[in-house]
């Protein structure tokens, strides 16, 4: 693919081939955006080349950006001085990112030679600060290049692995005999004073080295955070699939960029990767280095005796060979499975070794998860402070830092908990200090409370405790904490205690000890029973069966723990009154109900982040309505309008136009059907005999028509469950497949695939084979699997069928309280809906957005999207439809005029006379 520079108002921008129109448009916008510290709203549909334009937009001002700053380096390194845009020069204590000008007044009273002596030290300090940057910059290229290179360095570190796994091979062999050696003949009892005679396990002093991770990670110096980009997606594959654009690009041989992922997709360590939740391999993995370092400390402490049995350390986990796979990762572009594949190679840990990696990287790609949560974003070593942050596929991103910030705890939880902590407390009750055992004391009174409030008894089990109160009650967080009696404890400096002493690991450690050595204890009787009451608890907690390994690697079995789940609830709870309610589930069982914390204003999260970095772009293909992201996230995190720039490929603001032609798509919104029957799916109608019976008949003359595929998207399984059934009694079913095979979306995940690839084959073999069966249709459900991240292109999606409005809800209490919410935070602009009715609405278009977008996924695909419901033609909906498609829909009162647009409409397409 030749690579073909741009020039867009005297900036430069190589691309893999020459861009069209609105990819120009869309990355000279970004540039700016970028370059002027702007939050950008950017909507591009599929099939408009958005990861490409995102890809050499942002890092053509990165390049450009690391330029400027160097020769900015070399020029003060050289005058001491820094020139300012006016062409003037500026002490170098007055870099660009300072606020300060050379006129900034020093404190009243102060002498001359005083102001001149800090001036001029502040000027050697940052001389000196950019000297050691320059030295660390070098140095890390160097390093890179050796790497990349190189081959004896390649060669000479697999000859070092090789020679590690054999010396692991013979230690292994030695244990064996010795073991062996020892059931065959009982060991001798030592006189006293010989044991010092015996030799202590050996580690080399590389070993040591090696092995000793976090220390002497600690001890380097702090590797530079160089200025990039933190580019964001939803799904693992979305985030492979960009590096792949990003390996295709003009960029992808010079950029240092590395893939994070969570331990569940990046652990190498077969005995770790292998539990039966992420939960249990999170625990796990800090285990393991937990031991290794008390294992190092206790070599230290005690020298001369022989060490007790620890449980195994992670053999990846090694210090040298972490920092050679951050090297190897950043010579080259690799998504998740390239880095893992490089792990096992190096014998290093892909997840630690993709974070030391970030320092020096210039993209990160990462789950938006990991980055719109502070405490992820610490724990994986993300500094936003003057950084990009990119968020791709953002349509759902008031919804997912909504959820990533709710929490919710069941009795069930609770009562393990509470018990669990009740019997660490015992045992190690006499060791704790008076501040600790408070602490403990002040947990288990609020596991208590929670339970009360719940109306359970925390002494009993929650699986037998039947309430005499059911059903769903909302409260501010004040409320709840003044009905729960715990409104006179500090929660902020609970909180703090929980994160700092660790207690939820040390408890998981201690639940997972208990059962092989304090049970078995004739001094502690009463674990047992623990023991048994956590095992009857299970079924109630986790529903993940446990597995063999697990099993085989201790005799009870494994539990999450469930006070990292109450720790989020706790820190959920101090949250300001006014922006979370607390949700009390009472059902059948305590076991069955829970504890919710809903969060209302997902903006006071997302301040952070535009706060910190020097600029932020939310992009998705549809991003319609708009208003929800300015006024719900934006407005409310405190940026002003000026700073906020929209982008769309059809009007308002800046706007490009879509690469699809306008005649390679029919949007009909229909407002009756062929007996004249209006459309209006409302609760009340849609399940009306008539109204499944004439959706049948508009989807039989349909399919007359249109050649290929037809993807049907219903409000609900649940409704589309009905459709199907009345369809078959009353024959409709027998009628539609005379013209197309139908599949059904199915509920579970893992048979999504085969679904499609059936779909697939059949409509190929239509094609091919002729006959009256021209194709498929496939029914599937909004906010199912088939209306994100599937691509229904060319004959797979030649029309698109929306079966009704898909509101949420309007009777859930959390959508009536976020309702509620609105409408007193938010201003109601004349002539506007409440904001409460305005969220309903923009949720029910979000997600006919997302299902429609499905189809036309290149510049030469066509396709018809149909609206099947009266209510689409008002102007308020129709003007949240996507920006491309918004100016092409074609309003039809009655049936006869839509079917005749779209016979039309394919014959022409398919080159038939009309």
């Amino acid at each position: 693919m030749a690579n073909k520079t741009q020039e867009v108002g005297g900036i430069h921008f190589p691309f893999p081939f020459t861009p069209y129109s609105i990819q120009k448009d869309f990355m000279a916008e970004l540039y700016q955006v970028l370059e002027a510290g702007k939050i950008g709203i950017f909507e591009s549909p599929t099939g408009t080349g958005k990861s490409l334009s995102l890809i050499c937009g942002a890092l053509s001002w990165l390049r450009d950006f690391e330029q400027k700053k160097h020769q900015e380096e070399a020029r003060l390194l050289e005058t001491g001085t820094i020139l300012l845009s006016d062409g003037t020069e500026q002490p170098p204590s007055l870099s660009s990112s300072c606020k300060e000008t050379p006129d900034t007044p020093r404190p009243a009273g102060e002498p001359d030679w005083v102001t001149q002596f800090v001036q001029k030290k502040e000027e050697r300090d940052l001389v000196d600060r950019l000297k050691e940057e320059q030295v660390r910059r070098k140095k890390r290229e160097e390093r890179l290049q050796q790497i990349r290179h190189n081959a004896q360095l390649k060669y000479a570190t697999r000859r070092a692995r090789q020679e590690e796994e054999e010396m692991e091979r013979l230690l292994r062999l030695s244990r064996e005999m010795v073991a062996a050696g020892a059931e065959a003949e009982p060991r001798e009892q030592l006189a006293c004073g010989e044991e010092e005679l015996v030799l202590a396990e050996y580690e080399s002093d590389e070993e040591k080295g090696a092995a000793s991770g976090v220390d002497e990670d600690e001890a380097d110096p702090e590797e530079e955070h160089v200025t990039k980009i933190y580019y964001c997606s939803r799904t693992h594959s979305q985030l492979a699939q960009f590096v792949h654009e990003v390996q295709r690009s003009p960029f992808g041989k010079d950029t240092r960029l590395v893939s994070l992922g969570s331990r569940q997709n990046l652990c190498i360590n077969e005995d770790v990767k292998t539990l039966s939740s992420a939960q249990l391999i999170n625990d796990r993995c800090m285990e393991m280095q937990r031991s290794k370092h008390e294992k190092n400390r206790a070599e230290e402490e005690k020298p001369k005796r022989r060490r007790q049995e620890h449980r195994a350390a992670c053999p990846f986990y090694s210090y040298e060979q972490l920092h050679l796979l951050r090297d190897q990762v950043l010579v080259g572009v690799k998504d998740i499975e390239q880095l893992v594949a490089l792990g096992k190679e190096a014998r290093a840990c892909p997840y630690y070794g993709s974070r030391f990696a970030i320092p020096a990287a210039q993209l990160v790609v990462l789950p938006y998860q990991m980055l719109l949560h502070a405490a992820t974003r610490q724990a994986a070593g993300i500094r936003l402070q003057g950084q990009v942050v990119l968020i791709d596929e953002a349509h759902n991103l008031i919804d997912t830092i909504t959820s990533i910030h709710s929490a919710e705890v069941s009795g069930a939880q609770l009562c393990q908990a509470h018990s669990q902590l009740l019997q660490y407390m015992e045992r190690y009750g006499k060791r704790l200090k008076a501040k600790n055992l408070m602490y403990v004391k002040q947990i288990l009174y609020l596991l208590e409370k929670f339970v009360t409030v719940l109306g359970g008894n925390i002494k009993q089990n929650p699986n037998t405790q039947s309430l005499s109160q059911t059903g769903t009650e909302l409260k501010t967080i004040n409320d709840f904490l003044f009905e729960s009696q715990i409104d006179n404890i500090n929660l902020f400096k609970v909180r703090r205690y929980w994160e700092k002493s660790m207690i939820s690991r040390k408890l998981f450690g201690f639940t997972e000890r208990y059962g092989t050595v304090l049970a078995a204890s004739r001094e502690q009787p009463r674990l047992a029973g623990f023991q048994h009451f956590l095992q009857s608890l299970q079924p109630a907690v986790t529903k993940t069966p446990v597995t063999p390994v697990e099993e085989g690697e201790a005799g009870v079995p494994r539990l999450a723990s469930p006070l990292m789940h109450i720790e989020s609830f706790l820190a959920a709870l101090t949250t300001a009154n006014q922006d979370g309610r607390v949700i009390l589930s009472r059902q059948g069982s305590l076991s069955q109900s829970s504890l919710k914390f809903l969060l209302l204003n997902p903006a006071v999260h997302f301040a952070q982040v535009v706060k910190e970095c020097r600029a932020v772009v939310i992009a998705g293909g549809t991003m319609q309505p708009v208003s929800d992201f300015r006024e719900q996230l934006l407005a409310c995190a405190g940026v002003e309008a000026e700073r906020v720039v929209e982008f769309s490929c059809g009007p308002p603001r800046v706007s490009a136009g879509h690469v699809i032609p306008p005649e390679n798509i029919l949007p009909l919104v229909i407002c009756s059907g062929p007996s004249s029957q209006q459309l209006e799916f409302t609760y009340q109608k849609r399940e009306l005999p008539q109204m499944m019976d004439e959706t049948g008949r508009i989807l039989c003359n349909l399919c007359t028509v249109v050649p290929g595929g037809v993807v049907c998207f219903f409000p609900s399984y649940e409704y589309q469950r009905q459709v199907y059934a009345h369809w078959d009694k009353s024959g409709l079913l027998a009628r539609l497949a005379v013209r197309k095979k139908i599949f059904q979306e199915p509920k579970r995940a893992n048979q999504v695939e085969q679904v499609l690839m059936e779909y697939s084959r059949c409509i190929k073999c239509c094609g091919q084979a002729g006959g009256t069966v021209t194709g498929a249709l496939l029914l599937s459900v909004v906010g199912g699997k088939m209306s994100e991240g599937i691509n229904f292109s060319d004959n797979l999606g030649r029309c698109v069928v929306m079966v009704g409005m898909p509101y949420p809800n309007i009777k859930s209490p959390e959508l009536q309280e976020k309702m509620a919410y609105l409408d007193q935070t938010l201003p109601r602009g004349p002539g506007q809906p409440p904001p409460g009715k305005a969220l309903v609405e923009n949720l029910c278009m979000k997600a006919v957005n997302q299902s429609i977008g499905r189809a036309i996924r290149h510049q030469k695909d066509f396709a018809s999207i149909v609206l099947l419901d009266q209510r689409y033609a008002r102007p308020s909906i129709l003007g949240k439809l996507p920006a491309w498609i918004r100016d092409r829909v074609e309003v039809k009162a009655t049936f006869g005029l839509a079917f005749a647009a779209m016979r039309k409409f394919h014959r022409e397409k398919s080159g038939l006379p009309s």
